[in-house]
């Protein structure tokens, strides 16, 4: 939309299943994957005259979260019964937070712009419907599972942005340990709310809400298409219609669901059999001092103290099993300055590329740090080159064995013994004159045959400096 007398407002909730053992309001697993109908118990499907309980594994991790994102934790907030019509939730209402909510002013920064996170607040999830062609079955073991809905303000300017913020969102509660926010299996869900109003104005203009959306590309790429459908018809003169809406990614298009039910419609009321969630200071700054490194901060350590530059630092940082495995690399270096940046390079370039190629993530990567840390050690020590260490490298990979343990078995230590290293050269010179004329009288670009002429007869193993600098040397005691 270049050169639009539109502006785009939009505003993200964001819903995401808590990594707790057990559901909200019960005691039944919280887990994925399990057989339909075989995680639920009378509290949890609605049956009358079960009674909720509010976990506080729950509320602890929903505080958790809440801290990571920058918010101010509410001492008093209220669980409310959010009445609509759920198939798969029995009781046909929610239990959500509405007007009091656990925690509300946060922030996180996309882009190198601070977008406020109006809210954080909890609520139990409905279940599962799954569609057939001439039926549909309900799945109730998802019902009753702790999420926390995390809505920002209206201030997400473009579609790319709205990506970013999702991506710093996933990653830092990923970090804090709260979800996998896995969006393939459900557990971070995200409905955006698009407007278009003209750059003049100060109001906002009709809304559409997108749903359907299982990536940040398929979020990018709805609200980009729901930004152009609104400009052709403001364009026409037409009015929006306030809806929901879902993106079909396979037609690359949203279409219109149903029309959008304002607040007041869900008839929100206090839930008389849950007491209101009251979280004491203590607890609140208990959880604050418990939370890990977030990645903003660890990406600043990486550049002040450890002398990254901020891409190499942003790469490492990306998630945090890679971090972990970069520290625990990083603590084995024996010239922690010099080595770091090499140990940089090859988790992010030869390990990450291996990782990519097999489908792995660092939770299942069988290569321990240790192993990269020798390799590296190995290079700056002058025991191998870089062109050996990756030759090494596909042994450990494949092997799952200490560098220095194939280094010697293979006979593959690099040749740094200036007597041998001369012997070589001397023997380039000898057996390659019309490079040696050429390199005398003055095409000083005929020393790298040479050097590639001892790398050679060395089954490159001689050190490739030391050979450039001897060769040098014998060469300018001949002019």
């Amino acid at each position: 939309m270049k050169n639009s007398k539109y502006k785009i407002t939009i505003g993200l909730e964001v819903h995401v299943h808590l990594k707790t053992r057990t559901k909200l309001f019960c005691r039944c697993p919280n887990l994925y994957g399990s057989d339909p109908n075989t995680l639920i118990c009378p509290v949890c499907t609605g049956q009358p005259g079960t009674l909720p309980v509010a976990g506080r594994e729950s509320v602890r991790q929903a505080v958790s979260a809440a801290l990571a994102l920058n918010c101010n934790i509410n001492e008093y907030s209220i669980f409310e019964r959010k009445q609509y019509f759920y198939p798969d939730l029995p009781k046909n209402y929610q239990i959500s937070q509405y007007k009091l909510p656990l925690a509300e002013n946060g922030y996180i920064k996309a882009g190198g712009v601070k977008i406020k996170i109006d809210r954080v607040h909890m609520e139990e999830d409905a279940g599962k419907l799954v569609h057939r062609e001439k039926e549909t079955l309900v799945d109730y073991n998802r019902g009753g599972a702790p999420l926390i809905e995390i809505v920002s303000a209206p201030e997400i300017t473009s579609p790319p942005q709205a990506a970013e913020y999702l991506k710093k969102l996933r990653q830092i509660l990923i970090y804090a340990s709260v979800s996998d926010c896995d969006m393939e299996k459900g557990s971070m869900r995200c409905d955006a709310n698009l407007s278009l109003n003209l750059k003049e104005s100060s109001r906002l203009g009709v809304k559409t809400e997108v749903k359907n959306m299982n990536s940040f590309k398929a979020v990018e790429n709805a609200l980009a298409y729901e930004a152009r459908r609104q400009e052709s018809l403001l364009l026409e003169g037409k009015n929006i219609v306030q809806e929901t809406r879902l993106w079909d990614e396979d037609k690359n298009k949203t279409a219109g669901m149903r029309t959008k039910e304002e607040a007041h419609d869900y008839r929100y009321f206090p839930d008389p059999d849950l007491p209101p969630l009251i979280v004491a200071e203590a607890f609140v700054e208990d959880i604050r001092e418990s939370l890990p490194e977030l990645p903003a901060a660890k990406m600043e350590r990486y550049i002040k103290e450890m002398g990254l530059e901020e891409y190499d630092a942003s790469v490492l940082c990306q998630e945090r099993d890679g971090a972990d495995f970069f520290e625990s690399a990083y603590e084995k270096l024996e010239d922690k300055k010099e080595g770091i940046k090499k140990l940089s390079s090859w988790i992010s370039t030869e390990l990450k590329g291996k990782m990519n190629a097999a489908g792995l993530d660092f939770k299942s990567l069988e290569m321990g740090p240790s192993f990269l840390a020798e390799l590296v050690n190995l290079i700056q020590n002058g025991k191998i080159s870089g062109k050996m260490a990756k030759d090494i490298f596909e042994i450990i990979w494949t092997e799952k064995r200490s560098p220095a343990e194939i280094v010697e078995e293979k006979g593959l230590s690099q040749i740094s013994g200036e007597d041998k290293i001369e012997r070589l050269c001397r023997k380039a010179i000898e057996e390659n004159p019309a490079l040696t004329d050429k390199y005398l009288s003055g095409k000083e670009g005929t020393i790298g045959p040479l050097v590639g002429f001892v790398m050679k007869e060395s089954r490159g193993q001689a050190n490739p400096s030391m050979v450039n600098k001897k060769l040098r040397e014998i060469l300018n005691e001949k002019k």
